[in-house]
């Protein structure tokens, strides 16, 4: 086994923190706007709406305003005022997933910047490990969108850092 497949593997098991936080997060009460979804789907929506709107917010802020890049050498397109977008897009969207949760809005103060600096982090490893591999893409499985891999990559390293907030602080 080569040590880029010894590396997806290890990342692909990160993934396994999305359970964990199902099953570690604290029920919703009855009367909360998202109390239809539980306490499992609840929490994984907040992880998987943080994440999308720090990817979202990352493009969109970067391609409008990002001038100044940064780790060119890993990932060229990535700029400052996208990682500003991304990081405010999510901490937005965790205060109003944590109120629909019945939760202090204030916890998204810290856990938004966390999970968006995971799921840049995710990002980059993954652009790491194509560059290793001589690789453009991770896949052809879904066409123009760099494979499975970069559909999931931000998600490596936001599944386990929203996991351990939630039970650190929260549950």
């Amino acid at each position: 086994m080569t040590t880029t497949t010894r590396s997806l593997l290890a990342l692909a098991s990160l993934l396994a923190f999305v359970v964990r936080l199902g099953h570690a997060a604290p029920a919703v009460p009855d009367g909360a706007p998202l109390a239809v979804l539980g306490g499992e789907r609840g929490w994984i929506l907040l992880l998987l709406l943080a994440v999308w709107s720090y990817d979202t917010g990352a493009f969109l802020v970067g391609s409008r305003f990002g001038r100044e890049r940064f780790l060119t050498h890993i990932s060229p397109s990535k700029t400052y005022a996208g990682l500003v977008g991304g990081v405010v897009a999510a901490t937005v969207v965790a205060g109003i997933l944590l109120v629909g949760l019945e939760q202090s809005p204030l916890h998204a103060l810290l856990l938004g910047p966390l999970v968006a600096l995971a799921a840049q982090a995710g990002d980059l490893a993954e652009s790491m490990l194509k560059r290793a591999a001589g690789a453009k893409d991770s896949g052809t499985l879904i066409p123009g969108h760099g494979g499975m891999l970069d559909r999931v990559d931000s998600f490596l390293f936001a599944a386990p850092v929203t996991t351990l907030y939630v039970v650190a602080f929260i549950a």
